[in-house]
């Protein structure tokens, strides 16, 4: 199967884009690395697959509407609410 070809089936199988559906899977895993260890922004970047912390932090910022270091600070129902805020924006 051509990338083309499974690009088409899994956007209409999932409803959205194979890139699209790994960046937010990566978001989230960061979100919740972010509020559940200590580890640093850089370190989970790392870990979520970012050799960049710059780029994992303009991304993550794309995605949740603040910065990694504001989200590990907001209070947890807030946080939760503008991801859940972020999502629905996006239709999904």
């Amino acid at each position: 199967m051509s990338r083309a070809a499974f690009a088409r089936r899994f956007t209409s199988l999932v409803g959205e884009a194979p890139h699209a559906y790994v960046t937010r899977w990566r978001m989230n895993l960061a979100a919740r690395l972010l509020r559940t260890t200590s580890s640093s922004a850089e370190q989970i970047a790392a870990q979520v697959g970012y050799e960049s912390p710059t780029a994992f932090s303009v991304v993550f910022r794309r995605h949740l509407a603040v910065s990694p270091g504001k989200y590990r600070r907001l209070p947890l129902a807030f946080a939760n609410h503008e991801r859940d805020e972020n999502v629905s924006k996006r239709g999904r």
